[in-house]
């Protein structure tokens, strides 16, 4: 077995900065924003302009592994502790659908009590957010490609989601057999071909890089404990429109579970890029590896109460963070320019402040 090659540094030069960016981020932006303003025409009551539906709003720890190695054991993951984390699945289209329309899945991490250099406007903060996503790629390779796909999303927000339905049953047994070759399809399940599984059993994963102390990862959260696992691909009717949150509550009210948070550490900046966010980075070249358990006791996984708490007050963002931890690429620079825009509008329109809390809410 050829020997890995070291981790490559992290330097600011590792991103290549386009001219047009700024440019591209404000357009997102007004996508964004014209999301909001739909779902809050329609319904009355303006959502996010992505990962609208929550499924489970969880509390839970991360505990950092003993004995990591050096080139793992760095930012907020150098020594061995434990963190109080806030969880939230969702789904990521803007506007809250029932759950026959299959789309991708999302996991928020928000990790508290977290010391460090500050990322610019989070000075006086104490938390890192981690933002997942089913699939190990993200849908388009950069900012200007994602923004055509979100200009098609939003003019499909609030509308027709019989036919949104009937499109997820036509399209997932085509992602089923797609799957059964290897392979996955991005655009296909971001409309609605994602399979419906429980989403306690499924793999999470960063999709864009982000700065890992000295060097570059890519990050994933995998199940752990037996109760997850078991629940890995195993599908579930969607006779009901919340079935996955039913199906997330019935878990864990009777037990808890766990994840394994492993990083992938980027060794060749040509083959495992950090500004083509389409690109898988091999496993081949450079295994993810554990650093971390995230556990969570059994619990009401959902609530309106919850919601009202979390959904409406607390935003998670990439950019919530530390300076070891800082997002990298074309996607992240844009996600710091337009989350702030959006949330804030969402805000304004709800009547309800976002606050960014110092400790584990009170769920």
């Amino acid at each position: 077995m050829a020997t890995p090659k070291d981790p490559v540094p992290y330097s600011p030069d590792v991103e290549e900065i386009q001219p047009d960016e700024r440019e591209t981020a404000e357009k997102i932006a007004e996508q964004m924003v014209y999301i909001v303003d739909r779902t809050h025409e329609v319904d009355g009551h303006a959502v996010r302009s992505v990962h609208a539906k929550s499924h489970a709003i969880l509390k839970g720890t991360l505990t950092v592994h003993d004995g990591l190695p050096a080139e793992l054991a760095q930012g907020i993951f150098a020594a061995p502790r434990s963190y109080d984390v806030l969880l939230r699945i969702s789904t990521i289209p803007g506007d809250v659908l029932r759950d026959s329309v299959s789309v991708p899945r999302g996991l928020a991490i928000k990790v508290f009590d977290v010391p460090g250099e500050r990322l610019p406007g989070t000075e006086g903060e104490n938390t890192q957010d981690f933002l997942m996503a089913g699939g190990p790629v993200f849908s388009a390779p950069d900012a200007w490609n994602f923004l055509s796909n979100l200009k098609l999303l939003a003019l499909t927000t609030e509308r027709a989601e019989g036919a949104k339905a009937a499109l997820s049953a036509v399209l997932r047994p085509v992602e089923r057999a797609i799957e059964a070759l290897g392979l996955k399809s991005p655009t296909l399940s971001t409309f609605g071909g994602y399979l419906p599984t429980n989403p306690l059993g499924e793999d999470f994963f960063s999709q864009v890089p982000l700065r890992y102390g000295d060097y570059i990862a890519k990050f994933n959260v995998t199940p752990e404990s037996d109760s997850f696992k078991a629940l890995k691909g195993k599908e579930v009717k969607l006779d009901d429109p919340n079935v996955l949150r039913e199906a997330v509550i019935d878990e864990l009210a009777r037990h808890g579970g766990a994840w394994t948070l492993k990083v992938q550490l980027c060794r060749d900046l040509k083959k495992m890029p950090i500004e083509d966010a389409s690109v898988e980075w091999s496993e081949k070249l450079s295994p993810y590896q554990p650093v971390a358990t995230i556990s969570v006791p059994a619990q009401e996984a959902w609530s309106a109460d919850r919601a009202a708490k979390v959904d409406e007050r607390i935003a998670f963002r990439p950019w919530h963070g530390v300076e070891a931890h800082r997002p990298l690429g074309n996607i992240m620079r844009a996600r710091r320019h337009v989350y702030p825009i959006a949330a804030g509008h969402r805000s304004k329109l709800t009547g309800c402040p976002l606050h960014e809390p110092s400790t584990l809410p009170d769920l």
